[in-house]
C-alpha cells in the first residue's frame, strides 16, 4: 500500500503547566495514513492518542514536526487557509452529546456544513432543495429515518447521537476521518452496531480512517494496521493481525495479555503489565517502558529505542523484541 493520503513526521507537542512543567504529550511521532486503510491507535490512558488524533486534523497546533494531507503541508495554514481542507477531514468525538449543540434541531446540525461551506464543483452556496436531500441521504448511510430531523439531541440515545455525529461527519464527504475513542462509552451491544456502521461506511464509500479506541476488540474488528502508543511514542506499528497475534514490543504483549480470552494448551506466556503508568512530566530515562518492562535491561534505562523496521511492514521501538516477533 503506497498512496498515503497523510503523512505526520516528528511531531511533538508540550502542553505548559503551573510552576514552569511541561507535558509531553507527543514525543517524535511520525506515522503514515494510506488511502482506504483503517489506522488503530491504541494504549492507556494518558498515552496521547487523542492528542495525536486532534494534531492531524490540526484542531490544536504542535510545536514542531509536519504534516502532509493529500500532498500539501498543513502544518502552519493560517485559519482561513485550513477552512477549504476542512471539508477533506472531520472527526467523530467520544462524548457524543457534548459533541452536539443541545439548542439546535437535529435538521439544523447536519445541515449547517452543507450551508457553511459552498459546493466544491460548482463553487456556490447550496439550494435548500440540495442540502434538504443531502440530509435524507445522510440519514439513510446512518441507519435513522426523517422523523428526527425536529427533534433536539436530548431526545436520543447514545448509540443515536452518535449516529447523528457519524452522519454530521460525512455531510461534506470528506476523504479522512479521525474517530476518537467514539464507542467507549457505549453499552457493549450498542458498541457493536456503531463500529459495524464504521465498517459499512468505509467499504461503501471508500473513507479513510484513524481510529482511537483502548480497547484491543474493537482494534482487531475494524483496523488495517496498529499504532501502540505509550507515554507520547510509537512503540509499535504494523499490520492488525500480525501485530496482535505476535507482538513484538512487550509493552503491547502486555496489553493484549489484559484482554480477557480462553486459555489454551501450550500458548506461550506473555508479559504482563506491573506498576503504574509514570508521570509525563518526568518520564522515566532511556526506554519510557523500561519501569514496568519484566524484560528491562541495564541498556533500556540508558538509550532510547528508535522505532525501527521489522519484517512484514512492521516496526518497534524496543531493544529486546518478542521472539515470536521474529
Amino acid at each position: 500500500m503506497t498512496n498515503v493520503l497523510l503523512s505526520a513526521q516528528n511531531l511533538r507537542k508540550d502542553y505548559r503547566l503551573s510552576h514552569g512543567q511541561k507535558l509531553r504529550a507527543l514525543d517524535d511521532v511520525s506515522v503514515d495514513v494510506h488511502a482506504g486503510e483503517v489506522l488503530g491507535v491504541v494504549g492507556e490512558s494518558g498515552c496521547g492518542k487523542s492528542t495525536l488524533g486532534r494534531s492531524l486534523l490540526r484542531l490544536g497546533d504542535i510545536d514542531s514536526g509536519t504534516i502532509m494531507f493529500e500532498g500539501r503541508d498543513i502544518t502552519r495554514l493560517s485559519v482561513g487557509a485550513m477552512r477549504p481542507m476542512r471539508t477533506r477531514m472531520q472527526m467523530v468525538f467520544q462524548d457524543s452529546y457534548a459533541s452536539l449543540n443541545p439548542r439546535r434541531t437535529i435538521g439544523d446540525l447536519l445541515s449547517e456544513p452543507l450551508r457553511v461551506h459552498p459546493d466544491p464543483v460548482l463553487d456556490h452556496r447550496r439550494s435548500a432543495a440540495t442540502i434538504a436531500g443531502r440530509v435524507e441521504v445522510l440519514l439513510d448511510l446512518v441507519g435513522l429515518s426523517g422523523d428526527v430531523l425536529r427533534r433536539y439531541p436530548h431526545e436520543f440515545s447514545g448509540g443515536q447521537r452518535q449516529r447523528i455525529n457519524i452522519a454530521r461527519a460525512l455531510a461534506l464527504s470528506p476523504r479522512l476521518v479521525v474517530a476518537d475513542e467514539p464507542v467507549s462509552a457505549l453499552d457493549v451491544s450498542i458498541q457493536a452496531q456503531i463500529v459495524n456502521l464504521f465498517i459499512d461506511l468505509q467499504v461503501r464509500l471508500g473513507l479513510t480512517y484513524v481510529f482511537i479506541a483502548h480497547d484491543l476488540s474493537v482494534v482487531r474488528q475494524i483496523s488495517t494496521r496498529v499504532a501502540v502508543m505509550y507515554l507520547g511514542a510509537i512503540v509499535e506499528l504494523g499490520p492488525t493481525d500480525a501485530i496482535l497475534h505476535a507482538p513484538a514490543h512487550p509493552y503491547t504483549a502486555a496489553l493484549i495479555a489484559a484482554v480477557p480470552q480462553p486459555v489454551v494448551t501450550g500458548t506461550k506466556l506473555r508479559p504482563s503489565l506491573r506498576g503504574d503508568v509514570p508521570s509525563p512530566i518526568s518520564p522515566p530515562s532511556g526506554c519510557r517502558f523500561h519501569t514496568r518492562c519484566p524484560l528491562a535491561q541495564a541498556r533500556c534505562m540508558l538509550d532510547v529505542p528508535p522505532l525501527r523496521p521489522l519484517s512484514g511492514g512492521r516496526m518497534v521501538a524496543c531493544h529486546f523484541p518478542l521472539d515470536n516477533a521474529a
